[in-house]
């Protein structure tokens, strides 16, 4: 039996899911692929236990993007024998992937401890906070493909780094370095590669350090603002907030401000 493409791990509030195909770069080409990771996205995301959710990749990549050899011979989560049905793969296929990741309530660290390229990069943009290796190196390439995003990097990266930047990426395919990707705002923080996954790890767990609750509301918060007006913002702030301040969570973290010592929170 094959390996599978996704490892699933868990170190206490913090899942850590790795593309695990080294030998292709953790290129994604099949549905079984996509399939994959949305299942260990969504596990994470309904376990109550987790707060925070690390991507990152087996080997020397975060991942190559979409599988090349399977675009020419038309077959996997790419190209069919005629465009409705190309069409139809792309939506049933790895268009769902986004979808879930987008949807999330725990937060979501990328560790590209490697390439992120055409895919790759609008997967590592879809989460929360990227952490990146000294040598990773960034690319919306599907023009150099003659193709499109066809992965929701057009509605993606423009929110991470502005339109014209993003736009810069998209229609000149141009590969860019880590340092390049962080000064344009689409990297949080640049480490030697060795250090990557240890960073993405502390990051996350000054998340996860805090109520569990709190963090899955603050995140919607920030994901609906994206797209919402701010009296609709306003409207579900007010809605979580009551939600939060009925929480023995809250109350904990009140009684220990007042008594001068670290709060406890349960995530109840």
């Amino acid at each position: 039996m094959s390996e599978p493409f996704v490892l699933t791990e868990r170190e206490g509030r913090v899942a850590i899911v790795t593309f695990n195909r080294p030998a292709t770069r953790n290129a994604i080409g099949e549905h079984t692929d996509c399939e994959e990771l949305i299942a260990a996205l969504r596990s994470a995301d309904a376990d109550p236990g987790v707060s925070v959710l690390i991507l990152t990749g087996a080997g020397s990549a975060f991942s190559a993007g979409g599988n090349i050899q399977g675009m020419r011979d038309r077959n996997g989560i790419g190209p069919l024998a005629t465009p409705a049905d190309t069409r139809a793969n792309y939506r049933r296929g790895v268009q769902q992937i986004p979808r879930v990741l987008a949807e999330l309530e725990i937060a979501t660290i990328a560790a590209v401890n490697g390439h992120a390229i055409g895919l790759g990069c609008d997967l590592a943009a879809l989460c929360d906070l990227r952490v990146a290796a000294e040598n990773a190196k960034f690319a919306a390439s599907f023009i150099k493909m003659g193709i499109t995003p066809g992965d929701g990097g057009a509605w993606v990266l423009q929110r991470v780094v502005g339109y014209s930047r993003a736009a810069e990426l998209v229609l000149t395919g141009d590969t860019i370095t880590a340092v390049e990707a962080a000064a344009i705002g689409l990297v949080n923080k640049v480490v030697p590669a060795e250090n990557v996954m240890r960073e993405a790890r502390a990051l996350a767990a000054r998340i996860a350090v805090n109520p569990p609750r709190s963090v899955r509301l603050a995140k919607r918060l920030l994901r609906e603002a994206q797209h919402a007006r701010l009296t609709d913002i306003l409207e579900l702030s007010a809605a979580f907030q009551a939600l939060a301040h009925e929480t023995a969570d809250h109350k904990e973290a009140v009684e220990a401000f007042v008594e001068k010592r670290a709060p406890v929170f349960t995530g109840a």
